[in-house]
């Protein structure tokens, strides 16, 4: 199988303010362009593109391909968990939703320390295990955003994974918050293999500021800025597929072009990214990736991925001193028709579901000080 996946989370939309609208027939030229090219490994979860992911796989690759030209996974949301029933009752919705009698990998879906209470109450490591017996999927592992020793006791305790899905990438390979090259390392060490989530951070290492660009183009000037950050992770031994979510057929050719002829990192090029990441850290003032994590439970309906691309771009202009300030611009206009960040109540759902690990709601404070007062 070769190292590159497509990651469902980041489809094609006709609305883009609007995650259900997928473009089909986009999409469905992006799937067939995909497996011509000789990738194989497709994957989605339970609420991506506000839970109508899975159905747009079924329509774009599942009708349309036989089951053994792909890799299919999906993911249990270990997040909309309550209570006994919930995770037979989810699982069999995703079959259905997915068109497929077997998924060829199944994760539990964001694990962290705020879940395993959850997870070892409704055993949800010995339900995966039941659905491998039968058969209804291949692989049991599960995706993480924690620290690393979270990641070793969970390892630990559970031999039988087979695998763990990561947050690699550049910028947040020595990051404290994130911990990439940690959590790598705690699974190599455990003797797993690694899929990699969020190469690019969420678009953010495909647009840099001008000084990262022009590091990267000097030494490269046909190189896209996303190739480096996905050769980047591949370039890693024990990784064996990294995810791109790939939003449009230009990215998409890109991506199926640079890996179909992979060239690992040299120890030169490492350093150099190692620099890039420097630069980015200035201009970023909340590491938000726009995996909208945060916008399933919020009470007040804030759209705070939206707010924070805002306030990031406010950032830059500050220290950039432009004399204009195109966030705090583009956020007068937004909140005529959306929520304002000073709407918070604080209820803290929105960190329980972070994977970044951000203080969402000091950082919505940080916005109303800079934006509304």
């Amino acid at each position: 199988m070769k190292k590159l996946g497509f990651g469902l989370m980041r489809l094609p939309t006709t609305d883009p303010k609007d995650q259900k609208s997928i473009d089909m027939p986009v999409l469905c030229r992006m799937v067939d362009t995909f497996l011509e090219r000789g990738y194989t490994y497709f994957d989605t979860a339970y609420m991506y593109h506000d839970h109508q992911s899975e159905i747009a796989i079924r329509e774009a690759l599942v009708k349309r391909h036989p089951r053994d030209s792909f890799t299919l996974t999906t993911k249990l949301p270990t997040m909309f968990l309550r209570e006994e029933g919930d995770q037979e009752r989810i699982f069999e919705e995703q079959r259905q939703k997915c068109g497929v009698e077997f998924f060829d990998y199944y994760l539990l879906h964001n694990m962290n320390s705020r879940v395993l209470d959850t997870v070892e109450r409704l055993d949800s490591f010995g339900f995966a295990r039941k659905l491998r017996e039968k058969g209804k999927i291949r692989h049991i592992g599960f995706s993480f955003h924690d620290k690393a020793e979270v990641l070793d006791k969970l390892l630990t305790a559970h031999p039988e994974v087979e695998f763990v899905q990561l947050q690699l990438n550049y910028l947040d390979w020595e990051s404290e918050r994130v911990q990439s090259r940690l959590c790598y390392e705690t699974a190599v060490r455990h003797g797993k293999k690694v899929i990699v989530m969020e190469p690019v951070k969420g678009g953010a290492l495909a647009a840099l500021p001008a000084e990262g660009e022009a590091l990267l183009k000097a030494a490269d000037p046909d190189a896209s800025l996303a190739s480096w950050a996905i050769r980047f992770a591949a370039s890693l031994p024990e990784v064996f597929v990294v995810l791109s979510g790939m939003s449009n057929l230009e990215q998409l050719e890109d991506n199926t072009g640079f890996m179909s002829d992979f060239k690992p990192l040299t120890d030169d090029e490492r350093g150099m990214l190692a620099k890039c990441a420097d630069i980015i850290n200035n201009y970023t003032a909340v590491p938000c990736t726009a995996c909208h994590y945060c916008t399933e439970g919020c009470p007040m309906g804030i759209a705070i991925p939206d707010i924070f691309a805002m306030y990031n771009k406010s950032a830059k202009a500050k220290l950039l001193r432009s004399w204009r300030d195109p966030g705090k611009e583009e956020y007068a206009e937004f909140i005529k028709s959306h929520a304002k960040a000073s709407d918070c109540v604080q209820c803290g759902q929105c960190e329980g579901a972070c994977p970044q690990h951000i203080g969402v709601i000091k950082a919505l404070q940080d916005v109303v000080a800079a934006f509304e007062n």
